[in-house]
């Protein structure tokens, strides 16, 4: 039997485990309700800032969708604009844009011109089509309108019976047309390692605004080329750049003829190898008296030539004897002071050229000089000169230095000049003479990215500009490829020696250095 202080200890510590146990519920009761009020207001908190994240996401969403209205409005607007405030030509021969000649012939254009696009609904050339909208946007008077041949396979045949490839032009006006099939349109080169054709140059607006100066002019300007005396050959490529500037071109045999035709607008004389006639001399220098034109061109011969010789006289210019040696080597290239970079002299005939980022290959030039007595109403222009360290060579069959020697002619010495006369009957006798018949070689002339033939253009259209109602044209074909770039023999110096010797000292100097830095560390 317990005593009752046993009792009254065991009723003791059984309150103490009652008070303890009940303390203890009591803050764990505590500490759930502190637990419940914080979790409501952190879920408090996340509901707010839900609602401001859909609030903002919703103010996101429609600025996007006012942004996207926007864009798509301005896109729809901007596609009415002319192509020619909306787009901007970032190609370095400017394929999709036209020149200052296109624009002069669109402006002074009076009469409605239509041009047809034959291509097939999804193979059409982005070149071809780009250009075309540039011509209609420059003038009122053009309308393009693509043709599609198999939906329309006769069309073709009312303008012409040879088949007309795929991505053709065809230009007509009235009763006149003109097309331009796609080859005409495109330059190419054989590779010789593929023997394959490649595309190298793109001459669309050379040939559309030639076949449009074409179709709405009332006649062309006529070249009589002289023959019988062993001239030259025009290239292929020398003569599609004479025709391209709606220039026709027919042969002229003065030996049965009384005299040089009505209808030429120019005589071209290239290179004869065998001295002309008397009376052929004697007829040219009437036509010329007439207030005639002509392109002439002189070519080294030991032959003697004293008829050729004699209407260059009586124009007031000679040759030079032997050929033209440059002692300056800022212009010739090739190691070969033979082969001229001449100065390219500011008139309305280089007026393109002249620069000086553009360079004239010549080779093989004598030196034209003026006579000593010649009548006062001639202006003799220079067209190109040679620098004052140049010489001519007299003994040229002999030659065993190119080094100046005492009986060579010392520079400087026009290489290309033309005269003009005027006549008292409101006539003008104009001339453009050339020393070299190299200058009009097609390879000459790639080798100075084209510039050569824009010379030979630019002649011809000078003197075809004094007649009326002129409707030569020359624009130069756009490459494709990276120009050539010409270097004068000083230059090519200079980098070789820069290349090969400064560039690998500087390298070893810096090299050097660094090393020795590195050592004393």
């Amino acid at each position: 039997m317990k005593t009752n202080n046993e009792n009254k200890e065991l009723n003791k510590d059984s309150n103490k485990d009652l008070t303890k146990k009940s303390k203890k519920e009591s803050n764990s009761k505590k500490f759930k309700k502190i637990d419940f009020k914080e979790l409501q207001r952190k879920s408090k908190e996340k509901r707010i800032q839900n609602k401001k994240n859909l609030k903002h996401g919703s103010y996101s969403m429609g600025a996007i969708t006012i942004f996207i209205a926007i864009i798509v409005v301005l896109n729809l607007v901007l596609q009415e604009v002319p192509s020619k405030y909306r787009e901007i030509d970032l190609s370095t021969q400017k394929l999709y844009s036209i020149g200052d000649q296109t624009k002069k012939v669109l402006k002074k254009l009076d009469k409605d011109v239509e041009i047809y696009y034959i291509a097939q609904s999804g193979s059409e050339s982005s070149d071809i089509q780009k250009l075309l909208e540039k011509y209609e946007e420059g003038s009122d008077h053009i309308k393009v309108e693509q043709k599609d041949p198999a939906v329309n396979p006769k069309f073709v045949s009312q303008y012409t019976s040879d088949g007309v490839s795929n991505n053709s032009v065809i230009v007509v006006c009235g009763d006149k047309n003109k097309v331009i099939d796609n080859n005409s349109l495109y330059e190419t080169t054989v590779n010789y390692q593929t023997y394959s054709n490649e595309v190298t140059g793109f001459d669309g607006e050379g040939q559309i605004t030639s076949a449009i100066n074409y179709v709405t002019s009332d006649s062309m300007p006529v070249m009589y080329t002289l023959e019988g005396h062993d001239e030259a050959t025009m290239s292929d490529t020398l003569k599609d750049t004479i025709q391209k500037a709606n220039i026709d071109i027919q042969s002229l045999n003065l030996l049965t003829m009384d005299r040089v035709p009505d209808d030429a607008d120019i005589l071209f004389i290239f290179a004869p190898a065998k001295d002309i006639s008397e009376d052929e001399a004697s007829k040219i220098i009437s036509y010329l008296e007439n207030g005639g034109k002509a392109l002439i061109v002189s070519n080294y011969s030991s032959e003697e030539m004293p008829n050729f010789a004699s209407v260059l006289e009586n124009y007031g210019v000679k040759t030079a004897d032997g050929i033209v040696l440059e002692g300056d080597t800022n212009h010739y290239i090739s190691q070969n002071p033979s082969y001229l970079l001449p100065n390219i002299e500011s008139n309305d005939i280089t007026s393109s050229l002249s620069s000086g980022s553009r360079y004239i290959l010549m080779p093989l030039a004598q030196g034209i000089v003026k006579s000593d007595n010649y009548r006062d109403s001639l202006e003799i222009t220079d067209i190109l000169t040679t620098s004052d360290g140049s010489y001519s060579k007299v003994n040229v069959e002999d030659m065993q230095t190119m080094e100046k020697e005492s009986d060579d002619i010392d520079g400087p010495f026009a290489v290309g000049v033309s005269i003009t006369e005027n006549l008292d009957d409101e006539k003008e006798t104009q001339i453009v003479y050339y020393s070299s018949e190299a200058l009009f070689n097609d390879q000459m002339n790639t080798m100075v990215s084209g510039a050569n033939y824009e010379l030979i253009s630019a002649s011809v259209n000078w003197m075809c500009e004094s007649e009326e109602d002129s409707n030569t044209i020359s624009i130069a074909s756009k490459s494709y490829d990276t120009s050539t770039l010409t270097i004068p023999a000083a230059d090519a110096s200079f980098w070789s020696i820069f290349v090969t010797a400064v560039v690998p000292v500087v390298i070893l100097v810096i090299g050097g250095g660094i090393w020795m830095k590195r050592r004393k560390q």
